[in-house]
């Protein structure tokens, strides 16, 4: 690997850090507090290019690198995991899905959109009984010759309100188990197709996650991801990229939690000192900066064997279990810096520590990234 970053990499960097210490940061705490999806920063980061950035220009992408990527989710999660969610939904999942696995036809009439920013997608694949073990899905998808009626529910879905574009698995040939699941593109316009209510979420609150409900809802033939029965490996797949995402995402929420931290340290006065100064404190940073910069390292790391076309499973789950656990442990020590400060909203730190939460959660608990890696190390 070559610690260095290309100029057009740290430009990226620097154009989303830019927005997220000037815009994002001016109604990041009301968003919170309301519950309110981000529509004018969204908005705006398609208009920088950040909703496709690992597109192909000749799909209306950015055609940046993994490492750019991982740059710039970075410094969006610093401020806003709401918002990096969203674009990391949008990149990592359903954009890569479609350009790694879709037909021709299928990116120019869906990718294009997606890339641009134009439309949003979601990614559905949990359920209220297929969250970690995602095998067993219950949601289906009859064959009816030359479209599938599909029937089911899938819950804890980011964008599932905004979104235009639906990517779901369902179980079509339900004798072959895992290997009779689909991957299919959806409509959120076709008929059939019911949102549930907004979940009230304990962290990244201005993120729309919902329940969908499919009720004999017709879906073109040609709408199937990859050949029948592809749609688990499909699935897997995309995660295993995705964890690329959600990693630097759990990386900037304890970059932004430490940055905080060390910037009230240095201003805070006790027993005559700045609590810097104070070895307690000093040592809390220490290790706070130690962890990072291996969480990073992990990530950079994940991303470099992606861009070279390497695999990715055990370096993605090694950096998206990692970055989780090391941003709730960053967050956590963040709030004790601050003292009584770090327990109200205004400081950030609260709100930091709730987003941290959600890192070791979705898109493969930390429990499900062990078993990937204890397999891989018992394997070899």
């Amino acid at each position: 690997m070559n610690f260095e970053f290309t100029e057009e990499q740290l430009m990226i960097q620097q154009a989303a850090r830019d927005y997220a210490q000037r815009e994002l940061i001016q109604d990041v705490l009301e968003r919170d507090e309301k519950a309110e999806y981000p529509t004018r920063h969204v908005k705006n980061l398609a208009e920088l290019g950040f909703l496709g950035m690992m597109v192909p220009p000749e799909y209306d992408g950015g055609g940046m690198d993994t490492i750019s990527y991982v740059l710039a989710m970075e410094e969006i999660a610093k401020v806003d995991s709401s918002v990096a969610v969203i674009m990391s939904v949008n990149n990592s999942l359903v954009c890569y899905g479609l350009n790694k696995y879709g037909t021709e036809e299928q990116k120019q009439k869906y990718l294009k959109d997606l890339a641009r920013g134009d439309k949003i997608g979601a990614f559905l694949l949990s359920e209220p009984e297929a969250g970690s073990d995602a095998t067993h899905q219950h949601t289906s998808a009859k064959d009816m010759g030359d479209y599938y009626l599909l029937n089911g529910t899938k819950n804890w879905i980011t964008n599932g309100g905004t979104a235009s574009t639906y990517i779901v698995m369902a179980q079509t040939h339900p004798e072959k188990k895992h290997h009779g699941i689909n991957a299919f593109i959806v409509d959120r316009n076709t008929p059939g197709i019911t949102v549930g209510p907004h979940e009230n979420k304990m962290g990244m609150r201005s993120s729309d996650t919902h329940s969908v409900m499919f009720t004999d809802v017709k879906v073109p033939k040609e709408n199937r991801i990859g050949e029948d029965g592809f749609g688990f490996k499909f699935a897997m797949l995309v995660l295993e990229a995705g964890r690329i995402g959600i990693a630097s995402q759990a990386l900037g929420i304890a970059s932004g939690a430490f940055e905080r931290a060390t910037a009230y340290a240095k201003e805070r006065k006790a027993f005559g000192t700045e609590i810097a100064n104070h070895q307690s404190v000093a040592f809390k940073l220490s290790d706070m900066a130690v962890k990072i910069e291996n969480a990073r390292n992990l990530c950079l790391k994940a991303a470099w064997l992606k861009d070279n076309h390497q695999p990715v499973t055990v370096a993605s789950a090694m950096a998206k279990q990692y970055a989780a656990d090391i941003a709730m442990e960053v967050t956590t020590e963040a709030v004790q810096i601050h003292g009584g400060y770090g327990y109200v909203k205004e400081y950030h730190v609260e709100r930091l520590m709730r987003e941290a939460k959600l890192t070791q959660i979705y898109e493969g608990t930390s429990e499900v990234q062990k078993i990937i890696i204890s397999r891989a190390v018992l394997k070899g």
